[in-house]
């Protein structure tokens, strides 16, 4: 057991390695194409890579991508547009607030770390479903607003960028996207569910780009962001979702949620290694108690865990 728990805990760490890079990807990407067309085009590829794993799994054990029974249908289609639109609201979101960063900031890290507050945003909006979350998640809830305000508040009036409030929304709205999925997606398969979603995603962005961003599904702007779309749609949302399935098999949901954590660390150790700016001693110390409260925020997952057990 603890062979697999490690095997299934390195899946998951690359996974976040993976989604870490990304933001770096999204940053490049966004001084040469606008929000909506990137994330039309990199939607697109994710479901296109899913798409095409399901249909080498029909062909290697021959079940059907469509559902079975007609309710089934009719709950994967209610799941996928419903998880479709959230995903499209909090993608653009987060890539519209990394686009609207000056050059001198630290974004792929700032984005990183404001993103991830979703663990924390998810247990409180869970209060509105008369589900009381642990304690703890209140005492994190504060000390990741004073990690915030050690980020993004540089001590001068403004100090609050634009980008900072769109991925305050971002978390929010992926916070939405999760808690979504919780109450539309557990009939579906996983990977079903998230194909479908990247599908109506990517389309829903192309639409609101073909309206507001002239020349942003471009030829020549796609092209400029190739390789960052690449990487984000094959890597990041094909890739790295599978690998996610893999990694959650064999490790405890507990220790899963941590490794996956990491993801934030990762965006800001990658920004450092492809140019950005190094983070300030009270911005790094914002990161740090950031991550310190994401982590708090799981503890009670890892105690009942153990309960379970004992």
């Amino acid at each position: 057991m603890q062979k697999n728990n490690f095997k299934g805990t390195l899946i998951l760490l690359l996974t976040s390695l993976i989604w870490g890079f990304a933001f770096v990807a999204q940053t490049k990407a966004s001084k040469s194409i606008p929000p909506f067309a990137f994330n039309a085009v990199r939607s697109f590829i994710g479901a296109f890579c899913l798409f095409s794993y399901l249909f080498v799994k029909r062909w290697v054990s021959g079940e059907k991508i469509l559902s079975k029974t007609k309710q089934m249908r009719k709950d994967t289609a209610v799941a996928a547009i419903l998880c479709g639109v959230m995903l499209c609201i909090a993608a653009n979101l987060q890539q519209a607030g990394i686009t609207a960063y000056p050059k001198n900031v630290s974004a792929s890290a700032r984005a990183g770390f404001i993103t991830a507050l979703y663990v924390i945003i998810v247990p409180i909006l869970s209060l509105f479903s008369k589900r009381k979350p642990p304690l703890i998640i209140f005492f994190a809830a504060a000390a990741a607003a004073i990690g915030v305000y050690l980020l993004c508040n540089n001590g001068k009036m403004g100090g609050l960028y634009l980008g900072d409030i769109l991925m305050l929304l971002c978390a929010l709205a992926f916070s939405l996207h999760i808690l979504t999925v919780d109450r539309f997606g557990y009939k579906t398969d996983g990977i079903k569910l998230s194909a479908y979603q990247f599908l109506i995603c990517g389309t829903l962005s192309a639409v609101i780009s073909l309206i507001f961003e002239k020349g942003g599904l471009s030829f020549s702007a796609i092209i400029s962001s190739f390789w960052a779309i690449m990487y984000v749609g094959i890597l990041s949302s094909g890739v790295a979702y599978t690998l996610q399935i893999v990694g959650q098999k064999y490790a405890e949901p507990s220790i899963a949620s941590i490794a996956m954590s990491f993801e934030s660390v990762f965006a800001a150790i990658g920004g450092i290694l492809f140019g950005e700016k190094m983070l300030s001693l009270k911005e790094a110390g914002g990161c740090l108690l950031m991550f310190i409260a994401i982590i708090a925020a799981q503890l009670p997952d890892v105690v009942k865990v153990k309960k379970s057990r004992s």
